[in-house]
């Protein structure tokens, strides 16, 4: 799938860690004591730069932070993959952005997510909401493409073991986290994407999560010009090592990384 319509964006990896991110409580691995700060990962997110609007894709317990290390000043939209809390944790912390911008922020993602969100957070959407609680505007997606702020967003459906996970394709860049399936059918949908973020939590096979040597596959079938690992765990190895073995348009993403696509 072809995309004529060049957008450009601006990429800023938040965090490319899995959900107990790096170093690991009470870990003593050579990653986990790395002094590289590319082998320190926060729990995995990206935020996009897009035609003048902040887009954030996933705000797991490590949102507060994130936001305050890129100087973030302005928020307009939070996209969900899926309901994990390390990728959803963080949302209480929208309200700041409330508070200082004077505007509900707009969250999307599918049925599912949104109602376990929900759940998750019932005081935010309480009838009798109380004062300090994040004010948001719910968007329901499914698997047809959708706009954000004029900016479009195309979904690309994936199973995390068997939980259904949402990757998105915006212009020329695609992301997906949290997959260890993805159908021929998706594939077409990310085809001709000139950058490619795909998740790979160790050098094992795991059941939810793609290995680094399956993610590498898929990316040299897909062939971008350049691609990303993210949602690593400290079993993948240390940042430079395992970027000196990967494919030379295949490398490890790194928390603060940014692109310009």
């Amino acid at each position: 799938m072809e995309n004529s319509n060049h957008i450009p964006i601006k990429v800023t990896f938040l965090g490319t860690g899995t959900s107990i991110g790096v170093p690991v409580i009470t870990c003593d691995c050579p990653v986990c004591k790395s002094p590289d700060p590319h082998d320190k990962r926060m729990r995995t997110s990206v935020m996009l730069e897009v035609n003048g609007y902040t887009f954030v894709i996933d705000c797991g317990p490590d949102f507060r932070i994130q936001m305050l290390r890129e100087n973030v000043n302005n928020l307009d939209a939070v996209i969900f993959t899926h309901e994990h809390r390390d990728h959803i944790a963080g949302l209480d912390d929208i309200r700041a952005f409330n508070y200082v911008l004077n505007k509900k922020i707009d969250i999307y993602g599918s049925r599912q997510v949104m109602e376990a969100i929900q759940t998750e957070f019932p005081y935010i959407f309480s009838s009798s909401r109380y004062f300090g609680a994040p004010q948001l505007t719910i968007h329901n997606i499914d698997d047809a493409p959708f706009t954000v702020f004029g900016v479009e967003f195309i979904p690309i459906s994936v199973l995390h073991e068997k939980l259904p996970v949402t990757g998105f394709r915006i212009g020329d860049f695609t992301y997906i986290t949290d997959a260890s399936y993805i159908s021929p059918k998706e594939l077409e949908k990310i085809k001709g994407s000139k950058v490619i973020v795909l998740n790979a939590l160790r050098n094992s096979k795991h059941t939810s999560h793609f290995s680094v040597g399956e993610a590498v596959e898929i990316l040299t079938k897909l062939r971008p010009e350049a691609a990303y690992l993210t949602h690593l765990s400290h079993f993948v190895g240390l940042h430079n090592e395992v970027n000196s073995k990967l494919p030379g348009f295949v490398q490890l993403a790194y928390d603060g990384l940014t692109l310009t696509i």
